[in-house]
């Protein structure tokens, strides 16, 4: 079954210029992080080393760029900072990037190697459409505190990523709901790549790409579709 996304206008008009590409995939096999998922995440923070050059990744065109996405709706992006700029961080310090499970490897790795947000679902958590919106504030954010399931709810005006449901990732992609997050048992995903300008299509797409080959590599076999 194909996810539906939309984003609505109210976002459109607030952040002009979002991207987003979807890289769906079915009859993946996950499971612990290995060998060859370790790999794609040390080569991703190799490649990032080298595209900062010594600069922080705030200083990086695009993360700049989804700091003022993040103000613009309000929230503080040096406390709340987008998924990518967290990710690259950790590449950056003494203890690398966490290794999660092949999946969540496979597009870590993606996001830190080209500094876009990426994001991924299991699809068949998900429940009805998936829309970018602006909170209500009363929609239920499943995640957890002191090691236990809890409910929260988005901010009134947080730009949030939902479905029929309740919220899958807050402040746009800063953190990830468990109920639709991919676990080692997950075989179909949605997969999210978000760009601003000055980030251009065709290197989106060359991110989607490369996500997409990393997944048939992980799981031969698996059918992956990119839109």
């Amino acid at each position: 079954m194909t996810i539906t996304l939309t984003v609505h206008d109210e976002v459109r008009g607030l952040v002009p210029g979002f991207t987003h590409l979807a890289v769906e995939a079915r009859g993946l096999v996950n499971g612990p992080s290995d060998a060859a998922s370790s790999a794609l995440l040390d080569d991703a923070s190799r490649r990032l080393a080298e595209r900062l050059g010594g600069r922080a990744p705030h200083e990086d065109a695009h993360m700049a760029a989804w700091r003022d996405a993040y103000t613009a709706f309000g929230a503080k992006p040096s406390r709340t900072r987008n998924s990518a700029e967290a990710l690259a961080r950790r590449a950056l310090a003494d203890g690398g990037l966490p290794r999660v499970n092949r999946l969540v490897d496979a597009y870590n790795a993606v996001s830190v190697a080209h500094l876009v947000p990426v994001g991924g679902e299991d699809t068949d958590r998900i429940r009805g459409t998936m829309r970018l919106v602006r909170a209500t504030g009363d929609e239920p954010f499943v995640t957890v505190a002191g090691g236990a399931e809890t409910v929260e709810h988005p901010e009134p005006g947080e730009i949030v990523w939902r479905d029929d449901e309740g919220v899958t990732c807050r402040r746009w992609n800063w953190r990830q709901g468990v109920r639709t997050r991919l676990t080692e048992e997950s075989v179909n995903a949605l997969f999210l790549l978000e760009s601003l300008a000055p980030m251009s299509r065709t290197d989106l797409e060359a991110a989607g790409t490369e996500l997409a080959e990393s997944l048939e590599k992980l799981s031969p076999g698996a059918r992956v579709t990119l839109r």
